[in-house]
């Protein structure tokens, strides 16, 4: 389910997204953007952000998600990412 998180540390909303990192290789599950966010790129800036993180941390991916493995099909830059 996708939950959307009042972080009032940070005082911010937060959106998740689920992932496992386990000997240098981050795995993404799954990915959800509310029906009322859908369709104005949240996911795509989400999975962007995530996938920058990921190069800056030096992990390699695995996207069991189909949303992320859609994400880097189509965006070539990110394909280096991907665990061989």
């Amino acid at each position: 389910m996708s939950e959307i998180v009042n972080n009032k540390a940070e005082q911010r909303f937060e959106l998740a997204t689920y992932y496992e990192v386990a000997d240098g290789v981050i795995t993404f599950d799954h990915t959800e953007v509310p029906p009322e966010l859908g369709g104005k790129g949240i996911g795509s800036k989400l999975v962007k952000g995530a996938l920058n993180q990921v190069r800056a941390d030096g992990l390699e991916v695995i996207a069991n998600c189909e949303f992320v493995k859609g994400y880097i099909g189509k965006h070539p830059e990110y394909a280096d990412l991907l665990k061989a």
